[in-house]
């Protein structure tokens, strides 16, 4: 039997899940993101004017979590327990990973994606006064723990 999208009703109307009935346990989620950036920009990091666009990429994902349900429609407004953004230098780019936890009756596998995205857009935004060409890449979710479907793992 083929799964039906959960946020539309019977008349194919857009709708917000009703979570009343579900027990508020213990979610997790994992996202990740890749901005590639020239070799050139990331040895210019530590010298950057505008201050270390790591950190405030870093800050604008923990808060885009936090801003989740105003961004996404049908999003449920979640109290957060946690959020964590790391951001890692590698050859040709960034490597952004982010988890986020909650004590709820919804996952947070959005907020989990939209930091990694909003991280990987606010250093575009920082970076593009030394190379407009930044591509953002690979925005998934990784993993994800709680709820009625239990374990997901991305498949590598």
């Amino acid at each position: 039997m083929a799964k039906k999208l959960s946020h539309y009703d019977a008349s194919g109307r857009a709708r917000m899940v009703d979570v009343s009935g579900k027990a508020a346990t213990r979610r997790e989620a994992e996202a990740s993101a890749f901005v590639r950036v020239k070799s050139s920009v990331l040895k210019s990091l530590p010298k950057n004017p505008k201050g270390d666009p790591l950190e405030v990429a870093r800050i604008a994902g923990i808060m885009a979590a936090k801003r989740t349900a105003e961004l996404i429609p049908m999003c449920h407004a979640l109290p957060l327990s946690h959020v964590d953004v790391e951001m890692s230098l590698c050859e040709n780019g960034v490597a952004i990973t982010t988890k986020v936890a909650t004590t709820a009756q919804t996952g947070v596998e959005m907020e989990a994606v939209v930091a990694a995205g909003i991280s990987a857009l606010t250093l575009y935004d920082m970076l593009k006064g030394l190379d407009k060409g930044i591509e953002i890449r690979e925005i998934v979710l990784e993993r994800k723990s709680g709820g009625k479907s239990g374990e997901y793992r991305r498949a590598k």
